[in-house]
């Protein structure tokens, strides 16, 4: 499948002027870099490269980078591509990319010089994903987009003359293991060559990374392969780097080593197997946020007896290479047989001819030489006879199980091969498909397998899944020979059959796929769910199945109230940075999404297939996929967007995979609202909680602000803002320590780190702010980078970045606050990058709202004199005699009375001094309770009333 996204503007020879100095300059010291690079290219490259880059006329591609991380098997990829037109007139770039076939596309932005463009996702009208008859005419091909295993991602765009243009593509995979190896595969085809190429891969595995390795580069006519040949070293400049838990590897390759590998340009896949530490145990379990990954691999136990049927196509089409590698093929995986199993083989093309009539031979020397014999003998003729070939083998198997005495055990199988379609007897796909699940009766799996162009690949897809098989597609000049034997490595080891994985109903929901008819050796069963029960502390597990000495039981209660183990967040080698927090629910998604399509495709009945169909394209919509079901539709940005970054978190930055693209999910505003939200300026109250940190309420009705301070501890979680049970509004802070001023009376300083605003109306989402990123949850995840200005809104939440200074935050229009951002330079020993926390509007909040600031916002203070032995007397707002030091001045706060004394603060950064009246003893008296009644025990904690606690 391509997607094929066309964008063309008819940019006059003066268009692309940018809108500001600051994307002039952008552009310009991008376009000098890449004009010293191609320099570097022309002194370097050898005489025959330079005269085919001056014949050149395609734009010139200046950086290829591709940035993954994989956490437990889910792998996030970013691909960022930048081409620069050096030609005095527009012309066409195309940026094309190979992913898995198994992969979701969940972004993609470019811009063309001051011109952004960020994909949005959107459902595809009905009569567009319908089965297209006349497509199905045409199969796919690698000239149209498909190769084994792989899709072609294309966008072809004008560029203006002297300008860039800049790709960035995101896509996600969950990982399937397979002879024993996660493989994770990039690939890297820029036709040409690249001053600036890049891959970087991180990797973190909480069960432990073990035979992790690089081979050599591999090309298309290897794809599928599984296994390098002679030479198995990296590719020059890999570097690979690994603790326990934690992987890195990077492909760097200069633009003297890529001449080296290819004269024009890399062609080629770079390649990353690895496996984790298992035990034979209920399997690896995570949980994190409500959703929960099971991952199932059990080794070291003795296969089970098989009783395989091989039916091979024989007709004329096979003639040559297919037919010749098909039985070096099978010779081999005859020779791999186990004493224990039992087999057969059957050739057909107009005519079907069964080795061994109405019989099963066990594996013997001479059985296996006779077979041999025989299918050195097949020679290709005639048409192409599925639907007979496959009744005859399911007749064949269904009646050995019937009348002979076998383990019970045991696992039956039928192999299909053909390169072709049917041409003779049942032709009709409906047909050969109901004929074939009528005979095989689920009591056996059928695994096909199709080479070339010519091959159904629906029917040979839907026959598999319908019969709880696989299927592989190979291409006609790959090497079929060792594909063969590679996917019969794969199921050729059965350990365990009938598999079902429990867990109780009142504690999961929405779990995916829980039964499974075999598990070979070197594979892996995965299973996802939500969980209901959020208050509990354990989930109880229990997997059933049978082995060829018993059947087994296994249960294990999987702790669920210790998050750290999940929470990649202080994971040594991470630097100030959080992991994605949303991987597993994303790894269920992925796996719900997929068991829909398949659903689907195996469904003959229209209304079923149209409610799998919307619940998958709900879902897809949802988490931002592009799946058969949803479209990736190109939308203009403003004009005041910046160029699209590829933002990637890694394990030795800020984190690792929790970036997938700013612009994911989220519609930038229009460009009139954007300029007239540039007019208004949000007027900010004085009431706020900033630098050391220092509280400051406003009384605007009696016309004077108090203030104190916190002092608290490293690590704390101040809760600001609790209104949880009426707005649904929580904002906790975090705090982070620093060494006291010399000569000063503290022994150290606090301040906040970490700003958490939370908010459960109409609906569920989040913001975690730093000094240096934002993240957004409303069901899709956003990462924004606090350096850039950014506006992003959702149906009840708007975040406006102002660069580097501050961040508003708007829920449903009622409720205002803003972030300030305090960044150092060079930052002396006692200072630290922090935030203030600033109430802008509260008519949202309710009269019950409460937190350190949240009390005060419904209430008013009285201000007392009293003179020392006399009785009160209420002060006037403008008294002077208040400030005077010869007089005591007390506060009266629900009662109590609080004496305080007249300070100054500067608030805004300095920019504005506060006169106040301040109240000693971390606010004893002042404040409900004490200063402990207002921890939070984690960032997310929505504390439902005073002194209480709860999670969003």
């Amino acid at each position: 499948m391509i997607l094929w996204l066309w964008l063309c503007w008819g940019f006059p020879t003066s268009a692309g002027q940018p809108d500001s100095e600051l994307m002039a300059r952008y552009l310009e010291e991008q376009l000098l870099a890449d004009y010293s690079i191609a320099e570097q290219v022309a002194r370097r490259v050898p005489r025959q490269a330079k005269f085919l880059q001056r014949l050149e006329t395609r734009p010139r591609m200046s950086e290829f980078n591709v940035r993954s991380t994989i956490i437990s098997r889910y792998a996030f990829t970013t691909v960022s591509c930048t081409m620069v037109n050096s030609g005095s007139e527009a012309r066409e770039a195309v940026f094309e990319m190979q992913i898995p076939a198994a992969a979701f596309i969940s972004n993609f932005t470019m811009s063309i010089g001051n011109k952004t463009y960020y994909g949005e996702v959107t459902g595809k009208d009905k009569k567009n994903t319908s089965d297209d008859k006349t497509r199905d005419k045409k199969p796919p091909s690698p000239t149209n987009g498909r190769e084994n295993g792989y899709e072609t991602f294309k966008a072809s765009v004008f560029i203006p003359r002297k300008m860039q243009a800049r790709f960035v593509l995101h896509y996600e995979e969950l990982l399937q293991r397979r002879l024993g190896k996660y493989e994770y595969t990039v690939s890297i085809r820029p036709q040409q060559l690249v001053g600036r190429l890049r891959v970087e891969v991180n990797i973190l595995e909480n069960s432990g990374i073990v035979s992790l390795e690089v081979p050599p580069l591999r090309n298309s006519k290897q794809k599928g392969n599984g296994k390098a040949e002679g030479d198995v070293s990296p590719p020059p400049s890999t570097v690979v780097g690994h603790t326990k838990t934690l992987a890195k590897v990077t492909f760097n390759p200069s633009v003297v080593e890529q001449t080296r590998i290819a004269r024009n340009g890399i062609l080629g896949d770079f390649i990353i197997r690895y496996d984790v530490n298992r035990e034979l145990s209920v399997g690896d379990v995570q949980i994190l946020n409500g959703y929960f990954v099971h991952y199932f691999a059990p080794t070291d136990l003795p296969p089970l007896p098989k009783n395989v049927v091989f039916v091979l196509d024989s007709s004329a089409s096979m003639v040559g290479t297919k037919l010749k590698q098909t039985k070096e093929a099978l010779f081999t995986i005859l020779q791999d047989l186990r004493p224990e199993d039992h087999f057969n083989i059957i050739g057909f093309s107009n005519r079907i001819k069964v080795w061994q009539q109405d019989r099963l031979v066990p594996v013997t020397p001479n059985n296996i030489r006779d077979a041999k014999k025989y299918i050195h003998n097949m020679s290709p003729t005639g048409g192409t006879n599925i639907n007979g070939a496959l009744q005859t083998g399911a007749k064949l198997l269904n009646d050995y199980i019937a009348q002979n005495d076998i383990d019970a055990r045991s696992v039956s199988l039928i192999i299909f091969l053909t390169d072709g379609r049917p041409t003779v007897g049942e032709t009709q796909s409906s047909k050969i498909l109901s004929n074939t699940k009528d005979a095989i009766r689920d009591k056996f799996c059928l695994f096909t397998i199709g080479i070339g162009n010519d091959v159904d690949h629906k029917l040979l897809e839907r026959m598999a899944l319908e019969n709880c098989g696989m299927t592989r597609h190979f291409q006609e000049d790959e090497d079929a020979a060792s594909h063969l034997k590679g996917f019969y490595d794969e199921i050729g080891t059965p350990l365990l059959s009938d598999i079902r994985v429990d867990y109780p109903e009142d504690d999961v929901e929405q779990v995916t796929q829980n039964f499974f008819p075999n598990y070979f050796n070197g594979s892996e069963i995965i299973i996802a769910g939500k969980l209901i029960n959020r208050t509990s502390d354990k989930l109880h597990v229990e997997v059933t199945a049978s082995n060829s000495k018993k059947y087994i039981l296994l249960k294990t209660d999987v702790a669920i109230d210790l998050p750290s183990r999940n929470d990649i967040r202080g994971v040594p080698g991470l630097e100030d940075g959080k992991g994605d927090k949303n991987y597993i629910e994303r790894a269920w998604s992925y796996l719900t999404i997929k068991e829909l399509l398949n659903s689907r495709l195996k469904s003959d009945d229209s209304q079923e297939k149209d409610h799998l169909m919307e619940k998958a394209k709900s879902m897809a919509l949802a988490y931002n996929f592009v799946t058969p079901f949803t479209v990736l539709k190109m939308r203009e940005a403003g004009l005041h967007s910046e160029p699209p970054q590829e933002e990637f978190i890694r394990p030795s930055t800020d984190g690792i995979g929790e970036k997938l693209q700013s612009l994911q999910g989220h519609k930038a505003p229009p460009e009139q609202d954007k300029q007239e939200q540039d007019k208004q300026r949000i007027k900010i109250s004085k009431t706020s909680a900033d630098g050391d940190p220092h509280f400051v309420i406003d009384f605007p009705s009696s016309k004077f602000s108090v203030c104190f301070n916190i002092d608290g501890e490293p690590g704390d979680i101040l809760r600001l803002v609790s209104d949880h049970k009426e707005s649904g509004v929580t904002v906790n802070g975090q705090l982070i320590g620093a060494p006291a001023p010399p000569n000063g009376h503290k022994k150290q300083r606090t301040y906040f780190s970490t700003i958490t605003i939370l908010s459960n109306k109409p609906e569920r989402s989040y913001l975690e702010i730093t000094p240096r990123r934002i993240i957004l949850d409303d069901w899709e995840r956003l990462v924004l980078s606090c350096g850039r200005s950014a506006v992003v809104r959702s149906r009840s939440l708007e975040v406006s970045i102002s660069a580097n200074s501050n961040v508003t935050v708007t829920i449903r229009d009622a409720i205002s606050f803003v972030i300030l951002i305090h960044r150092y330079k060079k930052p002396a020993p006692y200072q630290r990058n922090h935030l203030g926390f600033y109430i802008s509007n509260s008519k949202g909040l309710s009269s019950d709202s409460h937190g350190l600031l949240g009390q005060f916002l419904n209430h008013e203070v009285k201000l007392l004199q009293e003179s020392l032995n006399t009785s009160h007397q209420q002060v006037g707002q403008n008294h002077t005699e208040a400030s005077k030091p010869n007089h005591t001045n007390t506060l009266k706060v629900k009662g109590r009375l609080i004496p305080v004394v007249w300070k100054q603060r500067r608030i805004y950064n300095g920019q504005q001094e506060v006169e106040c009246w301040f109240a000693k003893n971390n606010a004893d008296k002042l404040i409900d309770g004490s200063y402990k009644d207002y921890l939070a025990s984690h960032p997310f904690d929505t504390g439902t009333s005073f002194g209480t606690i709860n999670s969003l």
